[in-house]
């Protein structure tokens, strides 16, 4: 099985200038990856998501996430904005750091919550916001985010 997360899945000067823009982008990543099964579908149910409350959980963080049969497995893009995005945060600061976590329906039913639990209780430690800001390329990022994943689902 594919891992939740690879280097084509992340990005490091993401462009976008507002989290629709954002969400997009990610979702293309994943796309090319070969990880949806309907693009539109997929960003439909993110979107629709979106609009029950922000996603954007304070301390420069977005997490939009869709469960639907348009994802064919569990996965996770990353991009990073240095000029931050809008999002309608809880603590109404811009978002520096997007996780786009896309689960099929037919996964365990939880999968989704338990990548949000796990990427939720490291992202509350600074010196891990701070590494994933400061990180020069995809390669350092991706073993520990992978580790996190992979513990977050083996639970």
């Amino acid at each position: 099985m594919k891992p939740i997360i690879n280097e084509t899945l992340i990005d490091l000067s993401l462009m976008a200038t507002d989290k629709k823009t954002a969400i997009q982008d990610l979702a293309k990543q994943i796309q090319s990856d070969d990880r949806l099964n309907d693009y539109d579908s997929y960003i439909e149910e993110v979107f629709r998501r979106e609009d029950l409350s922000t996603t954007g959980i304070g301390f420069g963080v977005g997490i939009p996430h869709g469960k639907t049969d348009a994802v064919k497995i569990p996965t996770v893009a990353f991009g990073r904005s240095v000029e931050g995005i809008e999002w309608e945060s809880l603590d109404d600061e811009p978002v520096h750091m997007v996780f786009l976590i896309a689960v099929p329906e037919a996964a365990a039913s939880n999968a989704h919550l338990k990548i949000l639990a796990a990427l939720s209780r490291r992202l509350m430690k600074e010196d891990f916001r701070q590494e994933l800001m400061q990180s020069k390329d995809e390669a350092s990022l991706l073993s520990q985010l992978n580790e996190i994943f992979e513990v977050a689902l083996q639970n």
